[in-house]
């Protein structure tokens, strides 16, 4: 199984720099892409933010929302409810992981939650997350 971070998502989702990179990174993989409703959450605010600063327009963010929706439904990523148990694992990995690490704590819950959920795999271009996924023992994407 491999957790999806919203920002491999979001650059699967809509148009940035990290799309192509994005799309070659999942065409490898044959197991399950798993996201839970955090990941679907940051990435529609995302796409709200970047319409919020003018960078995409009103068309483009709901077709975005909408082709999350569909690959969704399609089964291209299994949305997994988000562990109720996630909340105390990244607390732990707070006291640890953020004074070295300096990560944030929606970045430490979608770690949380790849473990809690039994991934072996997690993606992300956020480095610091990158760093704590690592920390944790999962395989992790080249940045």
């Amino acid at each position: 199984m491999t957790y999806l971070d919203s920002s491999v998502v979001f650059s699967v989702q809509s148009k940035d720099s990290n799309s192509s990179s994005a799309i070659a990174l999942l065409k490898g993989v044959s197991d399950l892409l798993v996201i839970t409703p955090l990941c679907e959450v940051e990435v529609v605010n995302a796409l709200g933010l970047r319409l919020f600063r003018g960078e995409i327009s009103h068309a483009q963010a709901h077709a975005s929302a909408r082709d999350l929706d569909k690959n969704i439904l399609a089964g291209f990523y299994q949305l997994t409810p988000f562990p109720d148990s996630a909340f105390s694992q990244a607390k732990t990995m707070a006291l640890t992981m953020t004074p070295t690490i300096g990560v944030r704590a929606a970045d430490l819950l979608h770690v949380a939650a790849a473990i809690e959920l039994g991934a072996e795999t997690f993606y992300t271009f956020d480095r610091k997350q990158h760093k704590a996924a690592q920390a944790a023992g999962l395989r992790v994407n080249v940045l």
